[in-house]
């Protein structure tokens, strides 16, 4: 299957995952903007991968991004391109572009069984948990790996550049 076949709109999606859940399928989803691919993302990506039969990436819209208060000139890469490189990876099966800030409305509207954010949220309240618990989803926190980030990245770049 092509990378580009994988992504999907949130109500063609959410129709696809009732499908697989009524067969027995247990939904694993998690987000991120995913703007340069690191290994950091790609442990993460297989951890939440190994808790379910499949795994749905939401990615941030180039709008919601800008939201969350990244760096100027963030993102990088467009939606359609960072999904793309998202859906790519083998232990992906579905990704979805969401345009809220967090994506409560695309976890109510999807329904997964677990949730996975990273360990760096651990201890904090997160702004998705009132969804989370909404639709009776478990919270897993995916090992952090310390010192991987777009951030630290595009950092290294220029510092070379000069």
């Amino acid at each position: 299957m092509r990378a580009a076949n994988k992504i999907l709109e949130r109500d063609a999606l959410a129709a696809r995952l009732d499908e697989l859940r009524a067969q027995g399928a247990r939904i694993i989803f998690t987000c991120g903007v995913f703007d340069l691919l690191h290994v950091g993302h790609v442990r993460y990506l297989e951890f939440a991968r190994g808790l379910g039969s499949l795994l749905v990436v939401g990615v941030n819209s180039d709008a919601s991004v800008k939201g969350l208060g990244k760096a100027d000139g963030r993102p990088l890469v467009p939606a359609a391109e960072r999904a793309e490189v998202v859906a790519a990876l083998w232990c992906v099966d579905y990704v979805v572009i969401f345009d809220e800030l967090r994506p409560n409305e695309t976890l109510l509207r999807l329904r997964p069984h677990v949730h996975v954010k990273d360990a760096a949220y651990q201890g904090a309240e997160l702004p998705e948990a009132p969804a989370v618990r909404e639709i009776g989803a478990q919270l897993i926190f995916a090992p952090h790996v310390e010192g991987r980030s777009t951030s630290a990245l595009v950092a290294r770049i220029l510092h070379t550049q000069r």
